[in-house]
């Protein structure tokens, strides 16, 4: 039994710790942006689920955490949506939160670029059930917005309804362990764990997405990747490339 124990907080420690700082790493160098509003989106969450919870909660959510409601849970979950698009759409202004982390041989480590489609101001038409009413009454039915707006729609439904799975799955394994908290370190929360379980789950999902829907091929972002290399290993992977080229006749093409 202390031998599994250990093996469990083992495993725990580097899912939590190792991996997820892995890909929080990742996802800060596409832009500060990925970073701030995931998480920012879950201490909403955690912090509106509790309000609501406390005020107007009266239905039990799941047993493995007793406090918690369902009238706290959607609470919390429509005021992330909310809060996410909100402060998605401040931040999107601001080519500081949304440029990628390049690097380059003369500025080294820069935070600046012309903002992608994602980050511009775009023209989009309402649904019909809402544009033809505004129409009627002559106001236009459509209207500017940033598309990573509507990204962080996904982003946010997912951190009110998935996210907190991570608490439960915090609280159940207290409970596995027959203990209160992880720690005394902020007395009265839960210890310091308590304040980062939802947001293991928000930074594999944000990588993810990133990878399957956002993320494309961009020479610019490879070549900042192969200045990294030390000068001969860039000598040698220029040769190859050249004799690639070479070998598909691309480079004697007019």
């Amino acid at each position: 039994m202390k031998q599994f124990s250990l093996f469990a907080w083992t495993h725990v420690a580097l899912l939590i710790v190792v991996t997820q700082s892995y890909l929080i790493i990742k996802n800060i160098f596409e832009g500060m942006i990925w970073f701030i509003v995931p998480v920012s989106m879950i201490i909403c969450n955690d912090i509106m689920a509790y309000v609501f919870g406390f005020f107007f909660g009266k239905t039990p959510l799941i047993k493995l955490s007793p406090k918690k409601t369902w009238e706290g849970f959607i609470g919390g979950g429509v005021s992330t949506v909310i809060f996410g698009f909100i402060m998605s759409t401040i931040m999107c202004r601001y080519p500081y939160f949304v440029c990628p982390i390049s690097y380059n041989e003369t500025e080294g480590m820069t935070i600046d670029c012309e903002p992608g489609a994602l980050f511009t101001l775009e023209e989009y038409t309402l649904p019909l059930f809402i544009a033809d009413p505004l129409s009627m009454v002559g106001i236009s039915p459509t209207v500017m917005l940033y598309p990573f707006a509507l990204h962080s729609l996904s982003l946010s439904i997912f951190s009110s309804v998935i996210g907190p799975f991570g608490g439960f799955f915090a609280s159940g394994f207290k409970r596995a362990f027959k203990i209160k908290d992880f720690g005394d370190i902020i007395p009265g929360h839960g210890g310091i764990m308590d304040r980062f379980d939802c947001q293991f789950l928000m930074a594999t999902f944000v990588n993810v997405y990133i990878s399957s829907f956002i993320r494309k091929d961009d020479p610019h972002k490879l070549l900042s990747q192969i200045l990294y290399l030390k000068q001969d290993q860039q000598v040698e992977l220029y040769q190859l490339l050249k004799d690639s080229l070479d070998h598909r006749n691309l480079l004697n093409i007019e």
